[in-house]
């Protein structure tokens, strides 16, 4: 019934996920663990690999590092796929509204801004920070309809995974998947968060140089279809928001360092959206310009004090 898809990094992490499923799956699946040790590959090849492996309808695809927490979860996760149709990826957090600024599948940093859903156990690995139910429903949905999921837990069907292949081309590494993924399925179906399957999720992400540039690329690909509104936020708002969120966005950058011409390539590659008509795209140049200057201005003093 299930196929749980895996790109496998330990053999201990493996073990004790492969027994959990066994335990708490309840229904008939398979475990397809690639080992990705040695070859290191990106994480859509493997699992594009696994999709074609299947040989059930429903797929599964998860980090080693989790364990399921809800007792047949597998037959829970089959009635939400048959008592929705449209469903056709579904996971344990996500955001209603998925930014035309770079970001991942949540962008804290815009003041109008879509739901944050999510119904997990959320561990921390690296920063020693106490687990805790991460459980937002904010409307007591059994499943709430999102822009873009977390890749800690994805499930679709063998046919979406097969006609939105992960894009391995694009992506070489370990980040951006979820949300390339999702914009994909959610052109023709819905991306949703659901609260009757639980589980820990032993790590937090990380948010590195690569995830950077993943994120970029995903948002040059994607610029004609974003930002992307499940929550119905008021459009007529929606351009002013996403200008202020770019001005954070350009402080960030230019406190890490990026140039000017890197900070205009990416105004650039956000010009299709559907939210500049005209030339409205146009005042995010204006805007960098005005950043740019106050900063340069800033540091002239502070270098003279």
């Amino acid at each position: 019934m299930i196929s749980i898809i895996i790109c496998s990094a330990s053999e201990a992490d493996l073990a004790k996920v492969s027994e959990n499923i066994r335990k708490t799956v309840g229904v008939a699946h398979e475990i397809i663990a690639i080992d990705n040790r040695k070859a290191s590959r990106g994480i859509c090849a493997v699992y594009n690999e696994g999709a074609k492996r299947a040989r059930f309808d429903i797929l599964c695809f998860m980090h080693e590092d989790i364990e399921m927490q809800t007792l047949g979860w597998g037959e829970k996760l089959a009635e939400l796929f048959d008592k929705h149709p449209r469903l056709g990826l579904l996971g344990v957090a996500g955001g209603g509204y998925k930014s035309l600024v770079p970001s991942g599948w949540y962008n804290a940093d815009l003041e109008l801004n879509g739901e944050f859903y999510c119904c997990l156990i959320q561990g921390f690995k690296h920063s020693g920070i106490e687990e805790y139910l991460d459980y937002r429903n904010p409307r007591k949905e059994q499943l709430s309809k999102v822009a873009a999921i977390d890749g800690c837990w994805m499930c679709t069907k063998k046919k979406i995974a097969l006609k939105y292949i992960f894009d391995e081309t694009m992506l070489k590494g370990f980040h951006g998947y979820d949300i390339d993924f999702s914009m994909a399925v959610g052109q023709q179906y819905d991306v949703a968060v659901n609260y009757e399957i639980l589980l820990k999720h032993f790590s937090e992400g990380s948010f590195s140089g690569e995830w950077e540039n993943e994120t970029l690329k995903i948002h040059e690909k994607w610029s004609a279809r974003l930002p992307v509104n499940t929550d119905g936020l008021p459009e007529k708002s929606l351009l002013r928001y996403e200008r202020r969120a770019f001005k954070a966005y350009h402080h960030k950058q230019i406190d890490q360092g990026s140039s000017y011409q890197r900070l205009i390539s990416i105004i650039w590659n956000s010009r299709k959206s559907w939210i500049f008509g005209g030339w409205k795209w146009y005042k995010l140049y204006v805007d960098l310009w005005r950043v740019w200057k106050n900063r340069k201005k800033e540091g002239g003093r502070q270098s003279r004090s």
